[in-house]
């Protein structure tokens, strides 16, 4: 029997506490859990990962082997703490949506809408553009080992049977939104700026020229400014984010 019960420990009891929180991370995280991602496809990355990352997991893990009650609810801690990392690196991906949306106002182009695979719901035409290529860069940088070793790193933060201090992970959430939408709206900037200027020079051209069609003018020019910027500063909104993600996965990710 203690053969047994070792082997329970140490092999399947390992894989299922570690199965159940990264693949909970898995099913949501950027990249890998995006909608257009097969759902097997998933499976079968959060199950590669589980067997990779169980032997790392196994000193962590509590022995001898907790009864039935025991191992449901560390069943259930392990789902939220996975569900929280998740949302985290999901959260910072949704900055990519926040800047199309405020550039789509900015070029109006927000009537423009697209499905978004990311998010799986209708944004803005430039969001979803930049959304999937964000996904590109994701795995073209290798960010995504940043979240890899965040659930590496996760078992020190959380550790298992312990109670997850909810007011942290609250605080966490809460500064995790402010950031994404802060780093979203500096993406924008250089638009919101271009359409201030635009809107100033069409209020002095309607009071210097009254009988010019100022909105006929406007729209057009604001759709080819907002097209002729976005191709010189494309590349170093996606070189911001990139390091903007980054900071932002080590900082959270490694408890701040």
């Amino acid at each position: 029997m203690s053969a047994i019960e070792q082997f329970l420990v140490t092999g399947v009891f390992a894989f299922i506490l570690t199965f159940v929180r990264i693949g909970t991370a898995a099913m949501i995280m950027p990249g890998i859990g995006d909608s257009f991602v097969s759902t097997k496809i998933r499976l079968h990355i959060a199950l590669g990962l589980t067997v990779v990352l169980a032997p790392l997991a196994q000193p962590h893990l509590p022995s001898p082997m907790p009864g039935t009650f025991m191992l449901f609810f560390l069943i259930g801690m392990e789902f939220i703490i996975g569900l929280f990392i998740g949302t985290i690196a999901r959260i910072f991906m949704t900055a990519l949506d926040t800047a199309g949306m405020v550039i789509s106002f900015s070029s109006s182009l927000s009537n423009a809408q697209l499905f978004n695979p990311g998010l799986a719901a209708q944004g803005s035409l430039v969001g979803a553009f930049l959304s999937i290529t964000g996904v590109v860069i994701l795995f073209a940088a290798n960010l995504h080992h940043l979240i890899i070793m965040g659930l590496v790193e996760s078992y020190e933060m959380f550790p298992i049977g312990a109670l997850p201090d909810t007011g942290s992970m609250a605080e966490l959430m809460a500064r995790a939104v402010s950031s994404s939408f802060s780093i979203g709206v500096k993406i924008g900037a250089p638009f919101l700026v271009l359409t201030l200027l635009v809107y100033v020079g069409m209020g002095v051209l309607s009071r210097v020229m009254p009988q010019v069609q100022v909105f006929l003018l406007a729209l057009p020019l604001q759709i080819l400014l907002a097209l002729t910027t976005m191709t010189f500063v494309l590349s170093s909104m996606y070189f911001y984010w990139m390091r903007e993600f980054e900071q932002a996965m080590v900082f959270f990710l490694s408890g701040g």
